[in-house]
């Protein structure tokens, strides 16, 4: 896969580099290189454009549209899996992959940012994107589609483009809730591409909701080359030395490792949830349709508030104090959901259905707020770093999470085959606990934010 994403990286170099305007939208949108709106933010003594509501908007929308690549698969595992063929031992991957896909995107496409044209860049790995999508959704066998989904996912590293602008074009006094408002973005867009996921594909059918996702990127491909702000790197630095500076980065920043630690297991510990509910919903006492499950991921959105609040927070110097409140929220969810999936301390989720039902929907929420809240003071502490490296540092950043939220997928399906729901809520516990004591452990060290 690495020798792919570098045939990638060579297109999207080359298409970046010279005149794609002439070459894809005709040389009525070369003119846009002289417009008011060009940016040169990643230069240092360059003035930074401010961050509009408008395009505060487009940023969340755009990174909302374009998260759904990415989780959007689990619920679609069944059916995939059944219609190409694949072995039970392998279904995990159909929802892994995307995300180990993004997790090289990170790591290889988003240095990128730092060297290239960010709007040209964008739109070219969107367009890419949405050409993957397209194959996945006429893909005959299953080994064609998970290299589809793989390379989609790759490619949606579009979105740690957008975040590092929106967060270079805001004030550093309210940078951590211009991210926390592009983050609920991403937050709404994962809630939210569950239960759209199952309805369309209850529908129309799993090929017919990959295709609608294929035609929604080119679209929004589109719409970004005619509305985002040119962003032209300082520059001065090869590929090659961008990415080997990667490594120097996460050596010399001890506040990245922190917070990508942190959300590393906090994201494990929401993907074994969200893998495992859809699981858990469909069994007696709830039996709930595809329907139904697409109500429950709904609830899940109420979740999203806490983005802005916990940037706001972060802002006024509160991240010391907010970072265990999210693993708290996290570690109180995962045991809300014991109660009422299992019948932890003695619940009796039969003679109590609609209760537990109720719990369920409020865990999931509790679970998602500690998450969003752990992600967003990561990043704004991420973003207040080096902006000269901000991409970069937002790759690593994500990389190492969507690692996490791979593994904790993965981790579910294992445990749910042998233990089923009560292994699950105990694997969420797990990482809400090692999250808690990995930030305390954080707390005592010199590098506080």
């Amino acid at each position: 896969m690495c020798i792919i994403t570098m045939s990638i990286i060579q297109l999207l170099h080359y298409l970046c580099v010279f005149n794609i305007e002439s070459l894809l939208l005709g040389k009525a949108f070369t003119m846009r290189f002289d417009s008011p709106h060009h940016l040169a933010i990643g230069e240092a003594r360059a003035p930074i454009a401010p961050l509009t509501g408008p395009l505060t908007a487009l940023f969340a929308f755009a990174v909302s549209i374009i998260i759904i690549n990415l989780t959007a698969a689990q619920p679609l595992t069944g059916p995939v899996a059944r219609a190409l063929h694949l072995p039970a031992s392998l279904t995990g991957l159909i929802a892994m992959l995307p995300q180990l896909g993004y997790a090289v995107g990170m790591l290889f496409l988003v240095p990128l940012a730092d060297l290239l044209e960010n709007r040209r860049l964008t739109v070219m790995t969107l367009a890419c994107c949405a050409l993957m999508l397209a194959l996945a959704a006429m893909a005959p066998t299953a080994s064609l589609f998970l290299f589809a989904v793989c390379l989609a996912g790759t490619t949606s590293c579009a979105i740690q483009i957008l975040v590092p602008l929106a967060a270079a074009m805001a004030h550093p006094d309210h940078r951590g809730s211009a991210v926390g408002n592009v983050m609920s973005g991403v937050m709404l867009g994962i809630l939210f591409s569950r239960p759209l996921a199952s309805v369309v594909a209850g529908t129309l059918g799993w090929r017919a909701f990959y295709g609608i996702l294929a035609g929604l990127d080119a679209l929004l491909a589109i719409a970004l080359w005619h509305w985002l702000p040119l962003r032209q790197p300082a520059g001065g630095q090869t590929y090659r030395a961008l990415v080997t500076s990667l490594w120097t980065l996460w050596r010399r920043e001890a506040v990245l490792r922190r917070y990508a630690y942190s959300a590393a297991i906090v994201m494990a510990a929401f993907g074994a949830f969200w893998t495992g509910i859809a699981l858990r919903l469909v069994q007696a006492p709830f039996s709930l349709g595809s329907n139904g499950v697409a109500l429950f991921a709904l609830a899940g959105v109420a979740g999203t508030v806490v983005a802005p609040l916990a940037g706001s927070a972060g802002d006024r110097g509160y991240s010391a104090v907010g970072m265990p409140i999210a693993h708290v929220c996290l570690l109180a969810g995962s045991v809300l959901a014991g109660i009422a999936g299992t019948g932890w301390l003695g619940l009796n989720i039969v003679a109590h259905r609609d209760l537990a039902l109720a719990l369920l929907v409020a865990a999931a929420i509790i679970i998602d707020a500690g998450a969003i809240g752990d992600q967003t003071l990561g990043r704004r502490a991420i973003n207040m770093l080096d902006p000269e490296a901000r991409s970069r540092l937002n790759g690593l950043f994500v990389g190492v999470f969507f690692i996490g939220g791979g593994v904790g997928a993965a981790s579910a399906g294992v445990v749910w085959a042998v233990t089923g729901w009560a292994g699950i809520c105990m694997l969420c516990l797990v990482f809400s606990v090692l999250a808690f004591i990995r930030d305390m452990i954080a707390r005592r060290s010199p590098v506080m934010n």
